[in-house]
């Protein structure tokens, strides 16, 4: 071991370095300052002084003895808990501990030390030393016996106190409960002498108010006896009674105790009801303020103004409205009847106040705002390579295992490339799902327009360059299947320069990039496209707090429930955090991405399938994280009470147009048709693409649409409307086949959306009413008429053109002129009868209801034809 100085051997050893110098001082060590070094040797020595200071290498058996006692005891408290005496009993534990110290080692050291003294003279100063030294040893375990005493007596002292306290404690507790009970003792009394002088009170004011009914009743007696005279003559001051007798005076409280009037069995008693507390009509019309919200029912409203329904009415058909109890007002109305009532129309209720209460949930002013990845849409015409481009970016096979090889459903897609992290989302290019293109478009920060380069612009293509001038995002086009030998990029650059989407190279704003899905040419440069575009939109969003997003899809599973595809637009999104999706909500119970691994968080531009809804949300919906549970169900209710008001006041006003276009219109043929499907978006595409289908003569009428496989009560709907079950990626279970099977009900399943489409296209079309077609079969010249006794008039005709059948209708015209139209009622050849003339053949017509033919005259013979319509 290296040397030390004196002051780092004082801390390792925990001894203050003026105490440490003085031993190695004394144990013979030359050391003058705290800097000086210490070797190994010196250590040696100093280890040895210590040892024979305190005598332990002559020591044998223990220098000091310590003795410990312990005793317990237990003490019993009592204690009051309310109204009840309880007693406790503590357990009590006294320690004592003795320690005796042998003296006759101390004075054998001081012995020896007093010898060596004697003896060695040079050393005389190290053996005072040592002397002293063991002296102050001897004195610290005489105080410490003594701190060991002092802290026994203490302990004791401290138990005597606990004790006193104990007992003092109870016997306050003792002294309240006397006290309380005292207290309570004098609060009977008090109560008592107060209901004595309440009840003295009373009786007085009982017997006041008697005397005082008395001398009334006596005052209106004599006012009645002074103004009519009696039979016998007036009555005087003498007060004589009807019959001329004197009034009996009764002293008042005499010993005649008051009967109990006697009532016959059934006789009404009626009591004087006088003094009897009694509630009165308001003086004045009480008026109220009145919140109005956009749409009120007739009942709610005069629940508001505290008015009968029948009053509101009143006012209504007074105002020139017809209404009834259950009927929905609009809000101008409900203002106008409830100022018309005398009362207050206060600020009317926003319902968007919740909707500005979820947005500043959210929001974090002064939060830091970091880049995010963006957000790429692809839209296009049916059949350009829009899923199988998406396919070659993320290395996999989307487009195959959708069904008929199109697009049906949006999907989202986090894809890590070489440029950076890209979401994009895939939306179908067919026509029936503009609302889905529409929804993909206000998601997204940038739009990948995907042509093909040998078709070149097409409906759709035009559509989904409205939905992103709309979106107001910017378009970077791909011009896809370069590889085809048809192939005609420049076409396409001028198709769309006429649809103002103008190329860069050409002066405009948009980027174009020839690629190709099969071989991947160009798919690099699209992608750096793509992250320049979100570099000049410098893309950022808040990543911390609560989480904002937007339902891209959703569907109902059978073993999780609703599912949902959120892609957030701020905010971590976490599992266990309570979340609002239009008019559902519910608490995360898992997360997953979009190849179905399991994850806790989510963050900006990340999609992310949700489980734990309490159903299945519009697609579309915004979302928001909500504190708690209580407030997520209170905006939802909020929610779904304004679209129940506003669907009333839609049906409402459809009810009355229903009603001038029946009578307007006629009948008007129907197909009932009822929709379930895997997803959300899919039952819209599939409801908004039959609606377009509708005609003035026959029309789709949509029972029901939802999501999730076909049950009983699905084919029990069906059944009651006489509808055709539609099953779009979904299938009916046992009883709901069973139960279709009972009613007859037709179960129609489709995994694409165009068949859909065709079959209630073509049941429309069977049930359209059939066109009649006249086609005109022959023309015959009247050449001479005859009479007929049996038939008439008779035209001895020629046939000029096609044949005459007998029983077809025919025309007579004159100068090419029809006058009249009816049925040939009889042909004849000669005499014979015949069924039917050929061209240049003479024969004898006669016409059924008709005498006026003559010589000139053409008969025309045609027939009607009954032709099946289609919808176009």
């Amino acid at each position: 071991m290296s040397n030390v100085t004196a002051k780092q051997l004082s801390e390792v050893i925990g001894v203050s370095i003026e105490k440490l110098l003085d031993q190695l001082i004394s144990a013979g060590v030359k050391v003058s300052d705290a800097d000086d070094l210490i070797s190994d040797d010196d250590k040696m020595k100093l280890l040895e002084s210590l040892r024979s200071s305190h005598g332990k290498e002559e020591s044998s058996g223990p220098r000091k003895i310590t003795l410990r006692r312990k005793s317990k005891s237990e003490i019993r408290v009592s204690g009051v808990s309310g109204r009840n005496t309880t007693t406790k009993t503590i357990n009590v534990e006294v320690r004592k501990k003795r320690t005796y110290v042998r003296r006759s080692e101390l004075e054998a050291e001081a012995a020896a030390a007093a010898g060596q003294q004697l003896d060695e003279t040079v050393q005389e100063e190290t053996v005072v030393d040592q002397v002293e030294s063991a002296e102050q040893q001897a004195q610290a375990v005489t105080a410490k016996a003594q701190i060991d005493e002092q802290e026994e007596t203490k302990k004791a002292e401290q138990v005597a106190a606990d004790e006193a306290k104990i007992k003092a404690e109870k016997e306050t507790a003792e002294a309240e409960q006397k006290a309380y009970q005292k207290s309570l003792q004098e609060a009977e009394a008090a109560k008592q002498v107060l209901e004595k002088q309440q009840a003295e009170e009373v009786a007085a004011a009982v017997a006041a108010q008697a005397a005082k009914l008395a001398l009334e009743q006596a005052a209106r007696a004599s006012a009645v006896v002074e103004e009519k005279p009696g039979k016998h003559g007036k009555r005087g001051d003498d007060k004589s009674t009807r019959y001329g007798r004197k009034e009996l005076h009764v002293k008042e409280g005499g010993h005649q105790t008051s009967r109990k009037p006697k009532f016959k069995k059934g006789q009404r008693q009626v009591r004087n009801t006088e003094n009897l507390h009694a509630f009165e009509k308001p003086t004045a019309p009480v008026v109220r303020n009145v919140e109005v919200p956009e749409a009120i029912s007739v009942a709610d409203l005069a629940q508001k103004m505290a008015v009968k329904a029948g009053d509101v009415i009143k006012t209504l058909m007074q105002m020139g409205t017809m209404a009834t109890i259950n009927q929905v007002l609009d809000q101008d109305t409900a203002i106008l009847v409830v100022e018309e009532m005398g009362h207050i129309v206060s600020a009317t209720i926003n319902e968007d106040d919740f909707e500005k209460e979820l947005v500043e949930n959210v929001a974090q002013e002064g939060a830091e705002r970091v880049g995010r990845p963006p957000v790429v849409t692809i839209m296009g015409h049916v059949d350009h390579g829009k899923t199988s481009l998406l396919d070659y970016i993320r290395k996999s096979r989307v487009a195959s295992g959708e069904a008929g090889g199109i697009t049906q459903h949006i999907g989202a897609y986090h894809v890590t490339t070489n440029k950076g992290i890209v979401t994009f989302l895939d939306t179908p290019g067919h026509a029936a799902f503009s609302a889905m293109r529409a929804r993909g478009a206000q998601a997204t920060d940038i739009v990948v327009l995907v042509v093909a380069a040998d078709d070149g612009v097409m409906p759709q293509t035009k559509e989904a360059i409205e939905h992103a001038r709309a979106a107001e995002v910017p378009m970077v086009v791909a011009i896809n299947k370069i590889d085809k030998e048809n192939a005609d990029p420049e076409r396409v650059k001028n198709e769309l320069a006429a649809l103002e989407v103008i190329p860069e190279d050409w002066g405009g704003e948009n980027i174009f990039v020839n690629v190709s899905a099969m071989t991947g040419e160009g798919i690099d440069d699209l992608l750096d496209a793509i992250i320049l575009q979100s570099e000049v939109l410098e893309l950022k969003a808040v990543d911390t707090g609560n989480a904002k997003g937007i339902v891209v899809e959703a569907s109902l599973d059978r073993g999780r429930g609703p599912v949902a595809t959120v892609l957030v637009q701020s905010g971590q999104l976490a599992k266990g955090q309570i979340l609002l999706a239009g008019t559902q909500y519910g608490r995360v119970r898992s997360m997953y991405d979009e190849s179905a691994k399991m994850i806790k968080t989510a963050g900006p531009s990340m999609p992310v399938v949700v489980v734990g809804l309490s159903g299945v949300p519009n697609a579309g919906d915004e979302v928001f994280v909500v504190e708690n549970e209580r407030k997520a169900r209170e905006f939802a209710q909020i929610r779904e009470a304004k679209i129940r008001e506003t669907k009333l006041a839609e049906q409402q006003k459809a009810k009355l147009q229903g009603m001038f276009d029946a009578m307007t219109e006629g009948e008007v043929a129907e197909v009932n048709v009822l929709i379930k499907s895997d997803v959300q978006g899919s039952s819209e595409a599939i409801r908004d693409a039959l609606n377009k289908l509708s005609t003035d003569e026959v029309r789709v009428k949509l029972i029901a649409t939802g999501v999730g496989g076909i049950n009983e009560s699905d084919i029990n709907l069906a059944a009651a409307s006489a509808a055709v079950v539609v099953g779009f990626n979904v299938r009916a279970d046992a009883a709901a086949k069973r139960v279709a099977g009972d009613y007859g009900v037709d179960i129609r399943y489709y995994s694409v959306i165009y068949n859909i489409i065709d079959d209630i296209k073509a049941a429309m079309s069977g049930l359209l009413t059939p066109e009649t077609r006249e086609t005109i079969i022959g023309l015959a010249e009247v050449k001479d008429v005859f009479r007929s006794p049996r038939y008439g008039d008779v035209a001895g005709s020629i046939v000029v053109e096609g044949v005459v059948r007998k029983g077809q209708p025919i025309r007579v015209l004159r100068e090419n002129v029809v006058i009249y139209e009816g049925e040939l009622e009889s042909l004849r050849r000669f005499k014979d009868a015949v069924e039917e003339v050929r061209m240049g053949t003479e024969c004898g017509i006669a016409v059924k209801n008709y005498n006026d033919v003559r010589a000139g005259d053409q008969i025309e013979v045609f027939e009607r034809i009954e032709v099946a319509r289609s919808l176009e």
